[in-house]
C-alpha cells in the first residue's frame, strides 16, 4: 500500500522546513519584506477596464494609471470579465509596452498626394480633413434612386470595416452612422 507521497515530494517538503528552520534560527526578520510585499505598485493609480485591442476575442484588462502625471503604471487581466477571467495571452500581457514605448506616434503625420515627405499635423486638423473628405466622397457618389427607379438613399463611394477592438456598443453606433450616411459596403473583421 502507498502513502501518495512520492520520494521527490518527500525531500521538498523536508527541504522546505530545513530552510525555514536556518531562517528561524538565524534570527532575520522578514516582517520588514513582508510589508514591502504587500505595498503594490499601482498604489493610487486610477483603474479603468477595457478589452485587449490584439484580437478579435476581446479579452478584459484593466488598465492602473498614475493619478500624477496620466501615464500607464500596470495592465492586468481582468479576473471579472467573462472572456477571459484574469488570463492574458502574450500579447495581451505586453500591452503595458506597447502603452509605454517611446517610438510610438504621438502626433498625426499626413503625406500630401504626390509627396515623398510627411508632414506633422495636429487633431483638429485631421478630424476635420476626413470629415471633409468622407462628405465630399458621399456627396459625389450618392445615388436617390437606383436604374429601376426605386429610391435607395444610399452612396458606394464608402465603405466600413469594422475592428477586433470595438465592443458590442461600438459596433452598433459605428453601424448607426454608416446607415445613416447612406453606406452600404458595411463589414466587421470578425466576419472576414
Amino acid at each position: 500500500m502507498t502513502s501518495g507521497l512520492s520520494r521527490r515530494d518527500f525531500l521538498k517538503l523536508t527541504g522546505s522546513i530545513a530552510a525555514l528552520s536556518a531562517v528561524n534560527c538565524l534570527g532575520l526578520d522578514l516582517v520588514p519584506v513582508a510589508r514591502a510585499a504587500e505595498r503594490l505598485k499601482t498604489a493610487g493609480a486610477r483603474e479603468t477596464s477595457t478589452i485587449c485591442g490584439f484580437c478579435s476575442v476581446g479579452c478584459g484588462v484593466i488598465v492602473h494609471t498614475s493619478t500624477s502625471n496620466g501615464k500607464v503604471q500596470s495592465i492586468e487581466g481582468n479576473p471579472d470579465h467573462p472572456i477571459n477571467r484574469g488570463t492574458l495571452c502574450s500579447k495581451g500581457q505586453a500591452l503595458y509596452e506597447l502603452a509605454n514605448n517611446n517610438r510610438r506616434l504621438r502626433s498625426v503625420l499626413y503625406r500630401a498626394p504626390g509627396s515623398d515627405k510627411w508632414e506633422k499635423k495636429n487633431w483638429d486638423w485631421a478630424l476635420r480633413e476626413i470629415a471633409t473628405r468622407m462628405l465630399k466622397a458621399r456627396d459625389k457618389t450618392f445615388k436617390v434612386k437606383d436604374k429601376k427607379g426605386i429610391v435607395v438613399n444610399r452612396t458606394e463611394g464608402l465603405a466600413q470595416l469594422g475592428g477586433a477592438a470595438l465592443d458590442n456598443e461600438e459596433c452598433y453606433l459605428l453601424a448607426k452612422l454608416a446607415r445613416s450616411l447612406g453606406i452600404v459596403f458595411l463589414e466587421h473583421q470578425a466576419r472576414i
